[in-house]
């Protein structure tokens, strides 16, 4: 064998042992008649020593060749280390090396391997091999399996099966672009790669499989930000003859299994909150609540006044920034200046001191007065020591304006602690949302999901106020999953392609095998499913899910370590009749 034990478990009750040991050169420190070398593995790091007056001549000299990642095996014997470390399970003891063999030399890395490295993002991407190497990296990758390991142990145990689904699938219309696969034994036509699989798990239902789930890899040719990638990861789950409360019970279940088993965290409340409550109270469908600052709506307080900019705007609505009434003058217009970047778009901010003694200073108190001004504080729950800030304009577009002002100041207020965990489900959410482009309507979440059976009536006459049968897990201020009832008649998901501007051809060629399957006795079933790289991250204190991938791409959708995408020669696109236009 090449090693007897590995580099993270040798400890005092092993001194005087005998045993071989194989791994990297994290870094060696040679004093002339002594040389200390650090041996690193996956477990963790021991330390060699090779002494001029106990080593043999040849094997002390060798180890004077070693060099940064060099790969060596080792013998020799456990000894007590003299300069303890506390910091290292290993630290107690080194090894007297009486065999060195240089099992593969090494080119100086790129980058240090250690926690805290020398390498920028792009270069550590190139080599994401070496990368992997470093402890963060690393441990966020045994961190990714224990989690993933927890979800099969605890969905197994509900009698769920792992069901494998096909990768070469048909295009369909699900929202993002599906990257797309020639076929060379049927010219001309083409694969798609799944961005979920939808409705190979609405077949298992009909096949009879009761409860399903699946680990499994998706595909989206979408824009790239840092919670999302070309391919990744769902926990998809579905059940047959179940209602929306059985689902949320099951995986309300789940995440505190998680968090108790990953966290050692114990989490007794899902709050459940209305889409249209969250729009109104947060500005977005995925709040965080692990903080307050709730929206207060000022329309009743701040029209009708003088003040032209609120009389002309659809919504006026305000948060109340905890502690926040000592900010100075460049710190408020350092906010303004912030909620005027394009990537927010608000034109400008109004802000309002709410001092110790009860009284309220504002940027616009020649149109308003105290009692106006006590009214918004009502409104937003402000106390004193508060600053209350407050934008206007289109609804849907001031309310996601202060949204992200909302977030941005909670993070410089530090209220937004990785080790807390607020979960809740949003539910009641639109089925349809109008495209004003087109004046046509979309599904808000698919086409397959169900909607509230009382509100079946208003589809011919109020299509945009039919509620879905759907609802999303939210932690912590990022969606980490979502699902919801699925229609599982023929009838009612024909009348959805209708609403959703389908012809009957178009309907039957797209989902025609699944309308069919309906009509051999589909059960009532829905399902959810995770993103295991966005809870992954979560869990792991962060939202960045890049460093929870073994091997991600870049912002464009590139893999650099191994240069992909890329082209492909002409015979083979010649082999696959596919000709190139590329002006």
């Amino acid at each position: 064998m090449y090693r007897s034990h590995n580099c993270g478990e040798l400890n005092a009750s092993n001194i005087n042992t005998e045993v071989t040991l194989a791994g990297w050169v994290q870094k060696s420190r040679d004093k002339g008649f002594m040389n200390w070398v650090d041996l690193r593995d996956r477990y963790g790091i021991t330390q060699l020593i090779f002494d001029e007056s106990r080593t043999d001549k040849t094997v002390f000299e060798l180890a004077k060749t070693l060099g940064r990642e060099f790969v060596i095996q080792v013998k020799g014997t456990v000894i007590e280390r003299e300069a303890k470390n506390k910091n290292i399970p290993t630290g107690e003891i080194e090894i007297l090396v009486s065999e060195l063999t240089i099992l593969n030399a090494a080119l100086t890395p790129p980058f240090t391997i250690e926690d805290e490295t020398d390498g920028g993002e792009d270069i550590r991407m190139k080599y994401r091999y070496l990368d992997i190497r470093r402890n963060p990296v690393k441990n966020s990758l045994l961190f990714r399996h224990k989690v993933a390991m927890e979800v099969r142990k605890y969905l197994s145990d509900l009698d769920f099966c792992e069901v494998e689904t096909p990768y070469l699938i048909k295009s369909t219309p699900e929202g993002a672009r599906d990257f797309v696969v020639p076929s060379r034994m049927n010219e001309g036509q083409f694969y798609a790669l799944p961005q979920s699989p939808q409705t190979f798990k609405q077949l298992l239902m009909v096949g009879g499989m009761d409860k399903y789930f699946q680990i499994v890899k998706c595909f989206r040719d979408e824009d790239l930000r840092a919670d999302r990638q070309p391919e990744f990861t769902q926990i998809d789950c579905e059940m047959a003859f179940v209602e929306q409360e059985d689902i949320l019970n099951v995986f309300e279940g789940l995440t505190r299994h998680l968090l108790k088993e990953i966290k050692g965290i114990e989490v007794d409340k899902f709050p459940r909150i209305t889409y249209d409550y969250a729009m109104k109270t947060y500005g977005n469908d995925k709040p965080d609540i692990r903080f307050g600052m709730k929206f207060g709506e000022l329309n009743e307080f701040a029209q009708h006044k003088d003040f032209p900019v609120f009389n002309a705007a659809e919504l006026v609505v305000g948060i109340a920034v905890p502690g926040a009434g000592n900010y100075t003058r460049k710190e408020i217009d350092g906010l303004i200046d912030w909620v005027k970047r394009p990537q927010v778009g608000a034109s400008g901010m109004v802000y309002v001191k709410c001092n110790e003694d009860g009284t309220y200073k504002s940027s616009v108190d020649k149109f308003y007065d105290q009692d106006d001004l006590t009214n918004w504080a009502k409104a937003t729950e402000a106390n004193p020591g508060d600053m209350i800030f407050v934008l206007s304009g289109p609804a849907n577009k001031t309310r996601a304006q202060l949204s992200a002002l909302r977030m941005e100041l909670a993070t410089r207020l530090g209220l937004r602690n990785p080790e807390e965990f607020a979960p809740l489900w949003v539910v009641d959410f639109p089925l349809l949302e109008l495209d004003e482009e087109s004046g046509r309507y979309h599904a808000m979440h698919h086409p397959f999901t169900s909607p509230k059976p009382e509100d079946m009536a208003l589809l011919e006459t109020e299509p945009g106020k039919v509620r879905a049968n759907a609802y999303d897990m939210v932690l912590n201020g990022n969606e980490i999953g979502g699902g919801s009832i699925r229609i599982h008649d023929k009838a009612t998901q024909q009348l959805m392609f209708k609403y959703l501007g389908f012809t009957e051809e178009e309907a039957k060629a797209q989902f025609g095998f699944l309308m069919d399957a309906f009509q051999f006795g589909a059960p009532p079933h829905g399902g959810l499913a995770f993103g295991l790289d966005r809870l992954v991250a979560i869990l792991g204190g962060q939202e960045t899910i890049r460093d929870f991938i073994a091997f991600p791409k870049n912002n464009s959708g590139r893999d650099v370590m191994i240069d992909a995408p890329a082209a492909i020669d002409d015979s083979q696109l010649k082999e696959l009749s596919i000709k190139l236009d590329l002006k």
